[in-house]
């Protein structure tokens, strides 16, 4: 790793490939891991309800079963798996039936080689660098998922908290304490929120894994960074969200998906978010 510090002109390009690569596998991620959780309900509820013989074939797992077009089934030679470019080369569309491929696939790839170049280049190649990139990558699958399905998993929300609280047994960015209070006062003000929409509407207004994403966030921002998280991420929703019901024609009561949100401010204000509060207090005369 200091090698890596001394060398950024072979660290850098290093960890952009890397990034790119990562981005693939998290693509698999977003796609099979909402529909192994969904094949895996169905089949606990068929052994509750003892209906054992009408179980469905499983769908392709996550790490063992080789990348193929979803309309074809055409399996993907490395060729065509090489991130980015196989997109670029096949003009968006699969070799073999031509179905347009989406976009999301480059989108997702570039993004995470961005998001980890950013992780290193502030925090440098050691373990820093590696939790802030592991962190960024956490959140990229999550968002993912809860943009396309409204779901965001407790496979990816639990081990990212626990993952916090590991770093900060090390004082990796902050101790144990503001970690702990971060992901309790993460979880509990989001839920405080929810109780109380349910108990005057009767509805209920989020998800349970916006909590817990908080609640990893937390983990990872410390106490002081759970407040701006809310608050950066309630701008961002509000801005991205107005413009995104304007384009699809919606109306307000449309549910939305808030994780890409707190996954978004999260992000900022684990990077930034000091420079940010020391601004807010200067700007506001509270400093």
């Amino acid at each position: 790793m200091a090698y890596l510090d001394q060398n950024p002109a072979i660290g850098y390009p290093l960890v952009a490939g890397l990034g790119l690569l990562v981005g693939s596998f998290l693509n698999v991620v977003i796609l099979r891991l909402p529909k192994r959780l969904e094949w895996e309900w169905r089949r606990d509820a068929h052994e509750i309800l003892e209906d054992t013989d009408n179980y469905d074939p499983p769908p392709p797992g996550i790490v063992v079963e080789r990348s193929h077009c979803p309309h074809c089934k055409h399996q993907l030679s490395w060729y065509e798996n090489i991130p980015v470019f196989s997109w670029l080369a096949l003009r968006g569309r699969c070799r073999s039936c031509k179905t347009p491929i989406s976009v999301q696939y480059p989108l997702v790839e570039l993004l995470t080689m961005l998001l980890v170049l950013v992780s290193v280049w502030q925090f440098g190649f050691g373990w820093q660098g590696f939790g802030a990139a592991l962190f960024s990558c956490f959140l990229i699958a999550g968002s993912g998922i809860d943009f396309r399905t409204q779901l965001l998993p407790d496979q990816l929300t639990l081990p990212l908290m626990w993952l916090g609280l590991i770093a900060s047994a090390d004082n990796l960015y902050f101790p144990v304490k503001p970690a702990l209070l971060g992901a309790v006062a993460g979880y509990l003000s989001l839920w405080s929120v929810w109780w109380v929409f349910k108990q005057l509407t009767g509805k209920e207004g989020m998800g349970h894994g916006d909590f817990k994403l908080l609640a990893a966030i937390g983990a990872w921002v410390g106490l002081k960074g759970v407040l701006p998280t809310i608050m950066l991420s309630s701008l961002v929703g509000a801005i991205i969200g107005s413009i995104w019901l304007a384009v699809k024609g919606r109306d307000k009561a449309t549910p939305i998906p808030f994780g890409p949100y707190l996954a978004i401010a999260g992000w900022i204000v684990f990077f930034w978010g000091d420079r940010l509060i020391s601004a807010y207090l200067e700007y506001s005369g509270l400093g």
